[in-house]
């Protein structure tokens, strides 16, 4: 995620240094999210099936191919290419979601996830002063050499820690179980319970709401509160800031003591609160205040979503359902902005906010439909659905 956060601010300069019109642009960020979409339910069912390091060593180390080839592109299709392999290495969050619930307990799992949603964010963090210091100070003419190849190192350093630190948490016999390519008879087998089919929908709605607020700040806080870069800046870094915190020391505990369940419509309430507070603040105080509203809410939700699906799927296929899990994250990350952008165009300013509250209402509302599993059933993996039973 360092790696991330290095490029992510420098890929729009670097994509109009070929003469990418901004549309082109977009569409070089969405080439990424549409790699992530495609690859996570791949990987999740490849490591289902070879076990999750060697997944993992694997895209850690194309990720390294990735940022060596964005470094060192000469033309526009290139960079195509770069970022789009990029998004397919990227796609292996299911694996490690799924490591993670190999290693721990339902009562542990939110904490790990949110933990690791924590380090994350960390990453991202740090990774865009790395990507502004090595840039140099001439806004002109920027070094993108340097940073990019720093985004390759720390893959570097990422793939050989995965050598020494992971272990392997697969079994032979869950190996020989999870034979089936993942393919439409795939999806249909994940949408044939009614209780993972709900979690997935509500895996989109958090992304969908947040990317679009994200990615509208820029244009909208312009135009209201006439901001420039240097205020974003600092609005993205307390956003990030407040991610990392919330994640590593509140949200796993607070999943403890009130459930999976109860914070994802906590986290529902607080993103949609987040999102109504900010068109309605005057002060940026309260921007700033909202801004940790809507944090609570994406940390809440998101890792506790995860951890549910988690004990929906069966040991032999958890890899597969979190990769699909997370496509329909990243199924949200293209269209949240998308829909962003036609609001703010045609409605006005203000709603892309009002449209993702709203959106939040639903989810809220659709969140105490969620059933946990009992104790008996995780243990086996083999339960039926509880939405199935009375």
């Amino acid at each position: 995620m360092v790696g991330f956060g290095i490029v992510l601010p420098l890929l729009p300069l670097y994509a109009q240094k070929f003469g990418a019109s901004p549309e082109i642009v977009t569409l070089v960020a969405v080439s990424y999210t549409l790699a992530q979409s495609i690859f996570g339910p791949f990987w999740g069912w490849l490591s289902d099936r070879i076990g999750r390091k060697p997944v993992l060593l694997f895209t850690i180390g194309g990720t390294f191919c990735a940022y060596f080839l964005l470094a060192f592109s000469s033309s526009l299709w290139m960079l195509f290419i770069a970022r789009f392999l990029g998004g397919a290495m990227a796609a292996n969050m299911s694996v490690t979601h799924a490591l993670i619930a190999d290693v721990t307990t339902p009562a542990e799992r939110t904490r790990a996830i949110a933990r690791l949603s924590g380090a994350a964010g960390l990453g991202f963090v740090a990774g865009p002063a790395i990507g502004g210091l090595l840039g140099g100070s001439d806004p002109a003419n920027p070094d993108f050499l340097s940073p990019y190849l720093a985004a390759a190192a720390f893959s570097a350093i990422a793939f050989v820690l995965a050598i020494i630190l992971i272990r392997e948490t697969v079994s032979a016999e869950q190996k020989s179980r999870a034979r089936m390519m993942p393919g439409l008879s795939s999806w249909i087998a994940v949408f044939s319970k009614p209780q993972t089919r709900l979690v997935l929908c509500l895996m989109f709605c958090t992304p969908f709401v947040f990317a679009g607020v994200e990615v509208i700040i820029v244009l909208w806080s312009e135009r209201v509160w006439g901001w420039g870069p240097h205020q974003n800046g600092l609005f993205y870094a307390w956003m990030g800031l407040c991610h990392m915190v919330l994640q590593w020391f509140v949200v796993g505990g607070l999943a403890v003591r009130f459930g999976e369940r109860n914070l994802i419509t906590a986290g529902a309430i607080s993103l949609g609160l987040g999102v109504l507070w900010l068109p309605l603040a005057s002060s940026e105080v309260e921007l700033y205040l909202g801004a940790l509203l809507m944090i609570f809410g994406t940390s809440t939700s998101s890792a506790s979503l995860s951890s549910m699906l988690s004990q929906y799927a069966d040991a032999d296929s958890r890899g597969r359902v979190l990769g699909v899990g997370q496509t329909f994250g990243g199924f949200g990350r293209i269209g949240g902005p998308a829909l962003a952008g036609v609001a703010f165009a045609a409605l006005g300013v203000h709603w892309p906010f009002y449209v993702g509250a709203m959106v939040m209402v639903g989810m809220a509302i659709f969140s105490r439909f969620i059933i946990a599993r009992r104790a008996t059933e995780i243990s086996t993996g083999h339960a039926d659905d509880p939405g199935q039973k009375p």
